[in-house]
C-alpha cells in the first residue's frame, strides 16, 4: 500500500483502514441442534404435545415486550406486508423526519423465513417426533440510534430457538468519535472524504478490534429480549455471539475527484488485464495448490454511481470501488472465515496443544480477521502500484538495456522485450510468488520442468537461473530477502517488467506506402 501511495503521493491526502458493515450474530448454542432443544425440554419438563403451547408462551411475551418497549418510547411500531421492503430506509425516514438524535427511532416487525423446530408423528413408532424445520415465523427489527455507533438494528426472531443479529457501522462509530474528540472532517454517506487529523481517526478505527464484543452485544440482547432477564423462569443461557458477515474496508482519499478520475480507469483496466487467478488467491492470503477445488471468479460492472471490480475465491471476496468522487475504497468482505488460519489454543488428539486451527465465526478471533482483511487490502494496493501517471516506456526500458558495472563487476544490459526476457518476467510477476517471494528452484520448475530428469541438467539450469537472478537484481528489478533463499519483486521490477510485457503483446497495425 505504502508503494502505492508514494507512487501518487501529489494526488492522496491520507489513508484509513477499518471495519465498515459488520453483522453480529448471537445463538443459544444449547437450543441451536436437535438434541440440545431436547435436553432442554427434557430439564423443564415439557411433553412433545405440549411444545407449541409452550413456543407460542414465549413468542407473545417477545412481542408484548416489543410493544410495551415502544410505548415507552413513544415511537411508532410498524408492521410490514413484504420482507422485500427496505427496513433500513424505513427507518431512516422516520428518523430524519423525527429528527431522531438519539434513543429509538421505531420497531418493525416482519414474516420472514427462519430455522426452528417443529413436530412430526413417526408412522412406525406413533410417536411425535421433533425435527428441524425451515418456516417462516415473526422477526423484530429494533432500530436506534446508539451514542457510539449511530443508527444500527437489532433483529430479533420470535419463535425458538430465538436467534438474534445486530448490525452496525464502522464509519459512524468512527464520525461520533471525531465529533466527540473534536476532529473536523468531511463526510459523505458511508464515506470520509478528508479527516483533520488521520493518525488519531486510525486509532480510534483500531479500537473496535480490541473491543469487548460480548458485553456490548449482550446488553443489546438482554435489553430486547425478556427472556434473558436473571428472574426469567425459563432460564435460557447466554447467547454465543459470532461473526456472519464483516467487511474491512481501506479508503485511499485523494485530494480531488479530478485526480481520482485520471488514474481509476487505468487501475481497473490493468486489475481486468492483469490479475490472474493465482494473483486473486494471492491477495486473500491463499496459496495455489493441486488440491484446491474452489472457484475464483472476477467481474466488473458499470453502475450510476461508477464501476465496480470485484474478484472471488470461494464464498469470500475482495472489491476496488471509487466512493464520493475522490476516494478509492478497497475492500474485503469475509463470509466463510474456515478458509483461513488462526493460532490458537485447542483439543488435537486429546491434547491441549498451540497451533493453527482454521478460523472461526467467533468474535474471539476478530482480531485475526483484521490482519487477514487489511493485509489482502494492501497486497491488492501493492499491486496496483505500478500503474500510474502515463509515460514514455522508453524512459523505464533504456537505463536495464544499458552496460552496467555494480561492486566492479560489469552486467549486460537486458532485453526487455525478447522472447527470453520476457517468459522470465512473466514468471516473476506470477501471483503465486507475491505472498513469500521466489527462489531458484521455483523458477527452474517454471522454466525448465524437464530439468528434473537428471541431475546434470537440473544443475545446468538451476545455473542459469543463478546467473539470470544476479542480472536482475544488479539493475534493481528484484533483491533478496535478508536471511533466506527467496527473492521479491521491486517496484521498478514491476513498473519495468509489467511495461515490457505490454509492449511484447500489442497489436501494431501496418500502414500501406
Amino acid at each position: 500500500m505504502q508503494q502505492f501511495i508514494e507512487r501518487n503521493a501529489d494526488h492522496i491526502s491520507g489513508a484509513l483502514s477499518g471495519f465498515d458493515r459488520i453483522l453480529f450474530r448471537g445463538t443459544l448454542r444449547a437450543l441451536s441442534y436437535l438434541e440440545g432443544m431436547d435436553k432442554y425440554l427434557n430439564v423443564k419438563g415439557v411433553l412433545y404435545k405440549n411444545f407449541g403451547t409452550f413456543v407460542q408462551r414465549i413468542s407473545n411475551k417477545i412481542k408484548d415486550h416489543a410493544a410495551q418497549y415502544a410505548a415507552k418510547y413513544d415511537r411508532p411500531f410498524h408492521y410490514l406486508t413484504s420482507s422485500a421492503l427496505s427496513k433500513e430506509t424505513f427507518a431512516r425516514g422516520i428518523m430524519e423526519q423525527d429528527e431522531i438524535e438519539q434513543g429509538l427511532v421505531c420497531i418493525l416487525s416482519c414474516v420472514e423465513s427462519c430455522q426452528t423446530y417443529e413436530l412430526h408423528k413417526n408412522r412406525n413408532t406413533k410417536h411425535l417426533e421433533l425435527k428441524p424445520a425451515r418456516r417462516k415465523c415473526l422477526f423484530l427489527y429494533f432500530y436506534f440510534v446508539d451514542r457510539e455507533f449511530g443508527l444500527i438494528h437489532v433483529r430479533l426472531q420470535t419463535w425458538l430457538p430465538m436467534t438474534i443479529q445486530v448490525c452496525l457501522n464502522g464509519r459512524e462509530y468512527l464520525a461520533h468519535r471525531l465529533d466527540k474528540a473534536g476532529v473536523g472532517y468531511k463526510k459523505e454517506g458511508n464515506c470520509f472524504t478528508q479527516i483533520d487529523d488521520l493518525r488519531k481517526a486510525q486509532q480510534m478505527m483500531d479500537d473496535l478490534e480490541r473491543r469487548n464484543w460480548v458485553r456490548f452485544l449482550s446488553a443489546l440482547a438482554r435489553r430486547f429480549n425478556p427472556w434473558l432477564k436473571q428472574d426469567s423462569e425459563l432460564e435460557f443461557p447466554n447467547y454465543y455471539w459470532t461473526i456472519r458477515e464483516s467487511e474491512y474496508a481501506t479508503d485511499v482519499m485523494f485530494t480531488n475527484e479530478t485526480s481520482l478520475n485520471a488514474i481509476y480507469p487505468e487501475l481497473v483496466n490493468h486489475a481486468v488485464q492483469h490479475f490472474s487467478c493465482w494473483d486473486v488467491m494471492r491477495f486473500m492470503g491463499r496459496r495455489f495448490h493441486r488440491g484446491f477445488n474452489g472457484e475464483v471468479t472476477s467481474d466488473v460492472k458499470h453502475r450510476v454511481e461508477g464501476v465496480r471490480m470485484k474478484h472471488w475465491v470461494d464464498e469470500n471476496s475482495i472489491k476496488m470501488y471509487d466512493k464520493q468522487g475522490s476516494v478509492l475504497r478497497i475492500e474485503t468482505t469475509i463470509n466463510n472465515p474456515k478458509r483461513f488460519n488462526v493460532r490458537r489454543k485447542a483439543t488435537r488428539k486429546g491434547q491441549l496443544v498451540t497451533a493453527w486451527f482454521p478460523m472461526r465465526k467467533s468474535v474471539a478471533d476478530i482480531f485475526r480477521r483484521v490482519q487477514i482483511c487489511r493485509a489482502a487490502n494492501e497486497r491488492y494496493l501493492e499491486a496496483l502500484a505500478v500503474v500510474g501517471e502515463p509515460s514514455s516506456a522508453h524512459k523505464l526500458l533504456d537505463p536495464v538495456s544499458r552496460r552496467i558495472i555494480r561492486q566492479g563487476r560489469p552486467y549486460r544490459g537486458l532485453h526487455p522485450i525478447e522472447p527470453d526476457e520476457v517468459s522470465m518476467f512473466s514468471v516473476l510477476l506470477e501471483g503465486i510468488f507475491f505472498l513469500q517471494g521466489f527462489r531458484n528452484k521455483d523458477i527452474r520448475q517454471k522454466l525448465f520442468p524437464c530439468a528434473n530428469r537428471n541431475a546434470n541438467e537440473r544443475q545446468k539450469a538451476s545455473g542459469r537461473i543463478t546467473r539470470r537472478l544476479r542480472l536482475l537484481r544488479a539493475h534493481g528489478l528484484i533483491r533478496k530477502v535478508s536471511h533466506t533463499f527467496y527473492y521479491r519483486v521491486t517496484k521498478r521490477g514491476h513498473e519495468v517488467m509489467t511495461t515490457a510485457q505490454k509492449l511484447r503483446e500489442m497489436t501494431v497495425l501496418a500502414t500501406a506506402t
